[in-house]
């Protein structure tokens, strides 16, 4: 699960040296002799990555996607930013964790009989907030679907990557770049 910003920085004749970009592209020290700079007209950064955290897939395939789950590149606006992160900030602040088990991979038995490798963790005490506001989904390669110390881990990290990007801004208070978020099965 990938969060990416895409921030165009081409140079156009018209422009004045002020509003020019100069990227360079170095390896090992010395300018890079495959990349030309001239020709470099948007820059790509990974702002957020996520493994297995299926509810914040599903938050974006819901909120961001209109429902398709296919693995494509969604643009998302910083206002659906801002609304993640308050819903992760209201999910985080209604949120106790407490002693329990939890989940760590699967055993099969002979039979093809699934059974839990469980140990000790931290688990949310009630849930409520959490499976209102963020609920885990179910699937191949989704991890885990409990509301435990994995989830609210996802929940804490999701919140450092959103106010971190939030709170990059120009030298006229606009927020910068083009957020995108693409998953991959």
């Amino acid at each position: 699960m990938y969060l990416r910003k895409k921030t165009y920085v081409k140079n156009w004749d018209f422009m004045t040296p002020e509003q020019k970009h100069q990227v360079t592209v170095k390896k090992a020290g010395k300018k890079h002799k495959f990349i030309k700079s001239e020709r470099i007209s948007e820059i790509t950064e990974s702002i957020g990555y996520w493994r297995k955290a299926n509810h914040i897939h599903k938050w974006f395939v819901d909120h961001v996607q209109n429902g398709v789950d296919d693995c494509g590149e969604y643009l998302v606006e910083h206002s659906q930013l801002q609304e993640l992160l308050d819903t992760c900030i209201l999910v985080r602040d209604n949120s106790t964790l407490v002693d329990g088990l939890v989940k760590n991979g699967a055993t099969y038995t002979p039979g093809l009989e699934l059974k839990w490798n469980l140990e000790p963790g931290k688990t949310i005490k009630d849930a409520f907030v959490a499976h209102e506001l963020l609920p885990t989904q179910s699937g191949f390669f989704f991890g885990g679907t409990d509301y435990d110390q994995y989830y609210y881990q996802d929940v804490l990290d999701t919140i450092k990557i959103l106010e971190e990007e939030l709170n990059t801004k120009d030298e006229k208070g606009n927020q910068t770049g083009e957020v995108y978020y693409q998953s991959s099965w």
